[in-house]
């Protein structure tokens, strides 16, 4: 429902004021104390104050001539008008059923390579698209199929339960909460938390397009694929259609340095059932000098709070992000204001807490053991974390500039 204009505005005053006094409105998660964020638009007090006045004093009608101009979007896109928009064929989803996870592969027929600055995937069908990322893919090296796997393979395959598109890991896998009794305690056997270069884009509710650091792009290769994975809830009943798309849009130049991102994550936690605060928390040590650009907080409907923290090398702690108030329909990814310079040798911390009682309105059933899985109604436990290498100096020390030379 827009409120452009003040005939659209006045009948909702009263709510408008409720909702924007109690913090509610804007939707914002992260403790104002920590962290600074270009993409905060929480307002100020002043603000706050206009509009409460405006509400108490009557709802006047302010002179028209002051009027801004109304936001114009191309053809929809937030991101602006994209150099090329990717497709997915259309896809059919049933009325009856559990959620689907769809994998579709997409050719991009690119004919040389192209850095990408700003991206927007976007649902063809909001009604039933919950969430989506879309990942290029390359040409797989051939390797030897005679290539054994290693046991942490065999296990890490052991672990996992596959129902249809999606994944779980069983029930009776050991559980680790602890994920800092040594780095990367609690990952899969077999995987390492490493760099996800190849995501260009996701739409999650809350997020806003991924537009990175100016200077910085990621690479999407001649001949490359786009993997859209997506999330389509039944919510409706009927049978729906859909073509999602992503929008990119390019670097005029190659840039000054690659727009990287790395997931850092636990996935072998256990919540017992009816749990009102249950922690589980994942360590990681940066191999080398980095700058952060963003971090984004991911957890399911059971997801409470998370706040992410780092000890330097020097033995200095210090809390980058803080969100007490974790809401699954709000996914924010949290700009950094200015790029955070992270050495290395630092050691990263990620607290999430989960409420798994009846207390927590989205818990879909708190009599239930929950483990890590796909569907929203088990859980995820992640830390996205996008950044940019940094120059490696030892004596480097943060100006407000990327360093990237």
């Amino acid at each position: 429902m827009p409120l452009i204009t003040y005939k659209d505005a006045r009948p909702w005053a009263a709510s408008i004021k409720a909702a924007v006094l109690s913090r509610k409105m804007p939707p914002w998660k992260a403790d104002p104390n920590t962290g600074k964020w270009s993409n905060d638009p929480s307002l100020s007090a002043p603000e706050l104050a206009t509009i409460k006045a405006w509400v108490d004093g009557g709802k006047p009608e302010g002179d028209p001539k002051d009027l801004p101009s109304a936001p114009v979007f191309a053809e929809g896109w937030r991101v602006g008008k994209p150099d090329v928009v990717i497709t997915i064929p259309k896809f059919k989803l049933d009325p009856t059923g559990p959620d689907e996870y769809s994998y579709i592969t997409v050719p991009t027929n690119f004919t040389e390579d192209r850095w990408v600055v700003a991206a927007e995937l976007r649902p063809g069908n909001r009604r039933i698209v919950h969430h989506a990322h879309v990942f290029v893919v390359e040409e797989e090296k051939k390797t030897s199929s005679d290539a054994k796997p290693t046991p942490e393979q065999e296990y890490a395959k052991w672990l996992h339960v596959n129902e249809g598109t999606l994944s779980f890991i069983r029930p009776d896998a050991p559980a680790i909460d602890d994920g800092c009794a040594r780095d990367d305690n609690a990952v899969f056997p077999g995987t390492h938390q490493s760099d996800l270069g190849s995501l260009i884009s996701s739409y999650l509710p809350g997020r806003g397009p991924d537009v990175y650091p100016e200077g910085t792009a990621r690479l999407v290769k001649a001949g490359s694929k786009l993997n859209f994975q997506i999330h389509y809830s039944r919510a409706t009943g009927k049978t729906e259609y859909d073509e999602t798309a992503v929008g990119m849009i390019f670097a005029k130049e190659p840039p000054k340095t690659i727009a990287r991102r790395i997931d850092l994550s636990n996935h072998m936690f256990l919540i017992p059932a009816n749990d009102p605060d249950h922690q589980v928390t994942e360590c990681h040590t940066f191999q080398k000098d980095m700058y952060i650009t963003s971090l984004t907080p991911h957890m399911h409907l059971r997801g409470k709070a998370m706040r992410i923290a780092v000890t330097y090398p020097d033995g200095r702690q210090e809390t980058l992000l803080n969100v007490p108030d974790y809401n699954f329909n709000w996914q924010i990814t949290y700009r950094a204001a200015d790029p955070i310079f992270v050495p290395k040798g630092t050691r990263l911390k990620i607290t999430a807490e989960f409420d798994n009682s009846r207390n927590n309105p989205l818990n879909p059933d708190p009599s239930k053991v929950v483990r890590w899985g796909a569907a929203s109604e088990t859980e995820m436990m992640d830390g996205w974390i996008e950044y940019v290498d940094a120059k490696p100096d030892p004596k480097l020390q943060y100006s407000g500039k990327l360093e990237t030379k």
